[in-house]
């Protein structure tokens, strides 16, 4: 599907956040780890969390989604089934990640597979962790990538990770622990990458009735054997989806106001806001929304996104945008998500004409350059830099993206959407 964008004068309206993509598997894969019946409240459902829900049922879990906003999910508790078949988890690194470890609580073998992107991410950090903790999983092709197969059988004891990866080994450990026979002590080596997506997992873990210690750097932790609790939970609003809305509200004169945004969130991506005002853009956070008087006018600044990875595409088209330098930096693990993102914002950015310089763990812009135009772009199967790319569009007009069905993956109806809250020249 190719998707051209033209065009727009202006940004007005209210519209809802998309719900938290992050918190949507988190819930679906907790409703299902937890005993009887739990309701999950307006969930994403996208191609990443049908991939989610699909590993579950395959495990056991029984879902009846009862309307848009509310599904009804019969857990397994710490019984999960062997599966019948592979588990083809598509693009969705996230629930590879976090089903690498749930499935070791099943007996039997567990075989995850997904398409090409999937099974160039990076997995030996996690299988080996795993390992200690008395979980037999590997690689079939010996690589530390997908296809995994994983034995049944998650002992507990003592583990440690380098956190540097993804913080979704983290969470992958975690989410599973309570389940183990003995417990598990999890500490984090060094640096510690995406941590806040790590304290969404304690948040919605505790909400399940799980209880997680931790040290006071928060690098270290203790689970003890538990049980989930089946718990009727309502899903927030997604910062990283919502980063493309608010983005394109500043980018033009706007009076925009984006609800189910709490101002409470531990997600990550809420750095957004402070990168706008810090960008120029006048904008109010309530308890519960966002309104955004934008003016269509930036500076560039000095963003350090090592906790919110997932804001690269939005910052980098933010910064063509503007005037003056925008840094990005603190961000080398985006080159390890659905493609290597650093690499692919900055080929596709200056096919637009944007100035810029690729760096090791970031990018350097020279935005508000007279010289970014329409153009011809791709994809590379990445969500995120579609909607990214549509932001250049809606300001210079003319973009045509290839294969740009993939904002599926986060946020079904983007187009639309856009379309929704955006006044074209007449």
């Amino acid at each position: 599907m190719e998707l051209t964008v033209q065009r727009a004068e202006r940004v007005e309206g209210i519209v809802k956040a998309p719900p938290s993509k992050s918190y949507s598997h988190r819930a679906f894969i907790l409703a299902s780890l937890a005993e009887g019946e739990s309701i999950v409240r307006d969930a994403l459902y996208s191609e990443d969390t049908l991939a989610s829900i699909a590993s579950c049922m395959s495990l056991g879990s029984e879902f009846n989604r009862k309307s848009e906003d509310e599904c009804v999910i019969n857990g397994f508790g710490c019984s999960p089934h062997t599966p019948n078949d592979v588990l083809d988890v598509k693009n969705s690194g996230t629930t590879l990640r976090i089903m690498t470890s749930v499935s070791a609580l099943a007996p039997g073998f567990t075989v995850f597979t997904g398409d090409d992107s999937l099974r160039q991410r990076p997995m030996q950090d996690l299988l080996d962790s795993l390992h200690n903790l008395g979980v037999n999983a590997y690689s079939t092709k010996n690589d530390g990538k997908a296809p995994l197969i994983v034995k049944g059988g998650f002992k507990g004891g003592k583990t440690s990770i380098d956190g540097n990866v993804s913080s979704q080994f983290v969470s992958s450990i975690l989410i599973a622990s309570p389940c183990s026979e003995e417990g598990v002590d999890l500490e984090v080596r060094g640096e510690f990458i995406s941590r806040p997506y790590v304290d969404m997992t304690l948040d919605i873990m505790k909400k399940f009735g799980v209880k997680v210690d931790c040290n006071e750097n928060r690098n270290s932790f203790h689970v003890e054997p538990q049980k989930y609790e089946k718990r009727d939970y309502t899903v927030e609003g997604d910062y990283s989806s919502a980063s493309y809305l608010v983005a394109a509200a500043s980018i033009l004169e706007s009076d925009l106001l984006v609800q189910n945004l709490f101002s409470d969130s531990k997600q990550g991506d809420i750095l957004i806001l402070d990168v706008l005002q810090r960008m120029g853009c006048d904008l109010k956070l309530k308890k519960d929304e966002v309104k955004i008087n934008g003016h269509g006018r930036l500076g560039g600044v000095d963003v350090d996104l090592h906790n919110a990875p997932d804001l690269l595409p939005t910052v980098a088209a933010l910064g063509a945008l503007s005037h003056g330098t925008t840094k990005i930096y603190g961000v080398e693990h985006a080159r390890y998500k659905e493609t290597d993102r650093i690499h692919t914002c900055a080929l596709e950015l200056s096919k637009l004409g944007v100035s810029l310089e690729e760096k090791r763990d970031g990018l350097v812009i020279h935005g508000g350059r007279s010289e970014i135009h329409g153009g011809v772009v791709n994809s590379h199967n990445d969500h995120r830099l579609v909607m990214a790319l549509y932001l250049i569009g809606l300001k210079v007009g003319n973009v045509k993206i290839e294969n740009a069905s993939v904002y599926d993956v986060s946020f079904p109806g983007f187009p639309e959407t856009m379309k929704k809250i955006c006044r074209t020249r007449t």
